[in-house]
């Protein structure tokens, strides 16, 4: 733990296991150093950003940085109880029928107005997946650690589950575009007219990307002829108040899920196993230490141009299609098959211990990914 400032504490969740690339906790102490910021934390999925780090959540006090959130405001992960039956695999007949590229043929303004949002708010992106880690996975209960907790929430090993992770498309690209147009990168002074007007867009974009999330999962559910029980929705792109030590500070998380929403899924890549974790209790106690937030994924441990050139002598696209767990990948982008294969990410098995040593988590549940989307050719 560093301190930079007197009222600033920099801190990294991680152990000596865990591989941090050193650019990425120059930008988090870079980002330490912003006016009013009182804390810095980088989980143990951190990595390098565009100008500040991934993985990472941020307190400020009396000024608010969108700069921080990012262009996919409420971007966040979404659970899904289906009602497909873990032993009747059907993944190649499953595959055929899934195409989530082209805009929803349903009435999207009746969609978004489910979720008081207006009707022509980004209306042909609804329930597209779009690019990036963002995916659509199937995925099995492989094993169960906490049985009644598991119970619960609905997690039994006879039913497969459906996990989506997206956020705010078009929409937040817009609004960190007119404020990088205005502002640039600087922040906003906390009460003020501009960033009031911020934070009711931020949230409005936060509602949308939950409808999108929703609609995913129904396209794809219904798709193989299959309802869906949601059992969480949670954001890790966000920016919200918050009472500490009395007074107002502003929590920023990017790429960083919350840790005092209840239980959310930590997933590593398409072929390896992804975590349910229920936050401790203890770490709510004190709001400074991990700054309410957790781990959002394995991490990034090469850059995208990077991985490529790294993986193409070795391996062709279609050795990708098929994981080592026995799960099937749908991408039929050339360049995105390699950014996202496996080895660009960080070992998930160190995050998540990581994080119970820190005494943050208990693990629920391990998944396994049995079904992946990413993207289809148009």
């Amino acid at each position: 733990m560093g301190s930079l400032e007197k009222e600033t504490i920099v801190r990294v969740i991680a152990s000596d296991q865990n591989w941090i690339e050193g650019n990425a906790v120059q930008q988090l102490e870079q980002t330490s150093k912003l006016k009013g910021v009182t804390r810095a934390v980088g989980m143990p999925d951190l990595h390098a950003g565009k100008g500040c780090p991934i993985g990472a959540a941020f307190l400020s006090r009396g000024w608010m940085y969108p700069a921080l959130v990012g262009n996919d405001i409420g971007c966040g992960m979404g659970l899904w109880r289906t009602e497909l039956k873990a032993k009747k695999l059907k993944l190649e007949k499953w595959a055929a029928k899934l195409q989530l590229e082209d805009a929803w043929e349903g009435d999207a303004a009746d969609w978004l107005a489910c979720y008081d949002l207006p009707g022509n708010l980004c209306e042909t992106s609804l329930g597209t997946i779009g690019g990036g880690n963002h995916f659509a996975e199937l995925q099995a209960v492989e094993k169960i650690h906490d049985a009644d907790t598991c119970s619960a929430l609905g997690i039994e090993k006879r039913w497969l589950y459906f996990l989506a992770h997206s956020g705010s498309r078009g929409l937040g690209h817009e609004i960190l575009r007119d404020h990088v147009g205005r502002f640039g990168k600087a922040g906003l002074l906390d009460g003020s007219v501009e960033a009031t007007a911020y934070i009711a867009r931020h949230d409005q974009a936060m509602g949308w990307a939950i409808a999108n999330r929703d609609l995913i999962a129904h396209r794809f559910l219904s798709a193989l002829g299959s309802d869906g029980h949601k059992i969480f929705d949670l954001a890790h792109n966000t920016v919200t108040p918050r009472t500490i030590n009395g007074g107002r500070q502003w929590l920023h998380r990017k790429g960083a899920a919350p840790s005092d929403q209840g239980a959310l899924v930590i997933p590593g890549s398409r072929g390896t196993y992804s975590y349910l974790v229920q936050p401790k209790e203890s770490q709510v106690t004190d709001q400074l230490e991990n700054a309410l937030s957790l781990a959002h994924g394995a991490g990034r441990k090469w850059v995208r141009s990077e991985a490529k050139g790294r993986l193409s002598a070795k391996f062709r696209p279609d050795d990708f299609f098929k994981t080592d767990l026995g799960g099937l990948v749908i991408c039929e982008n050339k360049a995105l098959i390699y950014e996202e294969a496996p080895q660009a990410y960080k070992d998930i098995d160190i995050v998540i211990q990581d994080m119970v040593d820190a005494d943050l988590i208990r693990v629920l549940a391990v998944l396994r990914p049995v079904l992946n989307y990413k993207i289809r050719r148009r």
